[in-house]
């Protein structure tokens, strides 16, 4: 098939790059997003998401003709839906938004249309949630129209790189639809097109996520281990991983970002009765910020009434995605606590995220405060000098949650130190 104009639904983290490519490949693209403040910024020249080349890759859209900013949908030849699918407070998906775009899409689907879904969903969604409110046009799906699922695969940081040279899972309702969807996807993918089915598809993705899930949470509970046993978990780790068929990751203070700590839950919630340990390794994730504060507690004592200068809020070192970060719920514990937490982020310059204080520069976040909080592994706090901190700070705690500081170093400073994982006998 030939795709001459498509209409991309969502414009985040996800939907603008990709809209922003095909529009940037010669396609004439609609981006429709909901959100005013999102289609204002865009089309005055700004951008609401900070991704490395992503400025410049949208500006090159708009300038070319090829990328309009809509707040509905229209006609195309192709539309593909990238929603966010978060959970409720119950863990369950909150698939709203894909039902909202399939409603929207409804009244514009033609015959020989293709629709494509990309938010990642449980499994099942695209055959039983998605093409029963596609098909209120009228049309059925794998007849009339195609439909397709194709999960994205890219890491923040790397999306624009990732987008076109990562292999691409394409599930089809049949096996029409799955090549639709293939013939538009190649037209700036360059890795490996491979076709299957939507709910393979849809596992798929479920499953890259929940590999990382699981494998962290038995790297957090390593580390509580060598806390309890009074080691350093950093050095087990490297001398485990040099076996041959051994490659434990990185304990920390949680596990963030809207795929990692979300997607095990739809796997959960699909057959609760049969992901057991997808259930647990996730209860051990997201109980990790707890176990961090309370070993400042452990340690330093009462928590209340001190200052605390929190380093980075995003969910991972170098983004400024700050979804379901555990830095940010680390600080909200401190707050409970009766801490005082002044935060610096390098990738956010607003006066507040999430109901915390930010500082313009790191100099000011560590003024006066009596505990220094490294909870995300920023480049930038690579080279912080703890003798510069021992000069500006009022007290001599560090909380290191990402193994980022040299502990001699800020020892011989006077500085207090904890890390995450190391035990102390």
């Amino acid at each position: 098939m030939k795709y001459q104009k498509i209409c991309i639904l969502g414009l985040g983290y996800i939907g603008l790059p990709t809209a922003s490519t095909f529009a940037t490949h010669g396609v004439q693209v609609i981006g429709v997003d909901v959100n005013p403040d999102v289609v204002h910024t865009l089309r005055n020249g700004g951008l609401h998401i900070q991704e490395p080349g992503l400025r410049t890759l949208v500006q090159a859209a708009l300038r070319s003709g090829n990328l309009t900013i809509q707040n509905h949908p229209d006609q195309a030849d192709a539309f593909i839906i990238a929603v966010p699918t978060p959970f409720r407070e119950n863990k369950l998906a909150d698939l709203r938004a894909v039902e909202a775009a399939a409603q929207a899409i409804a009244p514009y689907l033609r015959k020989g249309n293709l629709v494509v879904l990309e938010s990642t969903s449980p499994p099942l969604t695209t055959e039983q949630r998605l093409a029963p409110l596609l098909e209120r046009s009228g049309l059925k799906n794998g007849e009339d129209f195609y439909l397709a699922y194709v999960p994205e695969r890219v890491l923040p940081g790397s999306i624009l790189r990732e987008l076109i040279e990562n292999d691409r899972v394409i599930g089809g309702v049949n096996r029409e639809s799955a090549e639709a969807a293939r013939d538009l996807y190649q037209l700036f993918v360059r890795g490996e097109i491979l076709l299957t089915d939507t709910t393979t598809a849809e596992m798929v993705k479920l499953m890259e996520n929940t590999y990382r899930d699981v494998n962290i949470a038995l790297a957090n509970e390593f580390a509580r281990l060598a806390e309890r046993f009074g080691i350093n978990v950093w050095e087990a780790i490297e001398l485990a991983n040099r076996h041959p068929r051994v490659n434990i990751l990185r304990p920390g203070p949680g596990v963030g970002g809207h795929c990692i700590s979300v997607d095990p839950w739809f796997l959960v919630e699909a057959a609760p009765d049969l992901a057991r340990l997808i259930r647990t390794a996730r209860e051990v994730n997201d109980g990790q910020p707890h176990h961090v504060v309370e070993l400042l507690h452990q340690t330093f004592g009462i928590l209340a009434g001190l200052r605390v200068a929190a380093l980075g809020l995003s969910y991972k070192a170098d983004v400024d995605d700050l979804r379901e970060s555990p830095a940010i719920e680390i600080c909200h514990l401190l707050q409970k606590s009766g801490a005082e937490v002044v935060a610096f982020e390098p990738y956010r310059q607003e006066s507040q995220a999430e109901g915390i204080p930010l500082a313009k520069e790191l100099s000011l976040v560590l003024q006066d405060a009596d505990l220094l909080a490294v909870l995300v592994a920023h480049q930038d706090f690579r080279n912080l000098s703890p003798a510069t901190a021992a000069q500006t700070m009022r007290g001599r705690f560090v909380l290191d949650a990402v193994n980022l500081l040299n502990r001699a170093a800020w020892e011989k400073q006077g500085f207090q130190v904890v890390k995450v994982g190391e035990g102390r006998r």
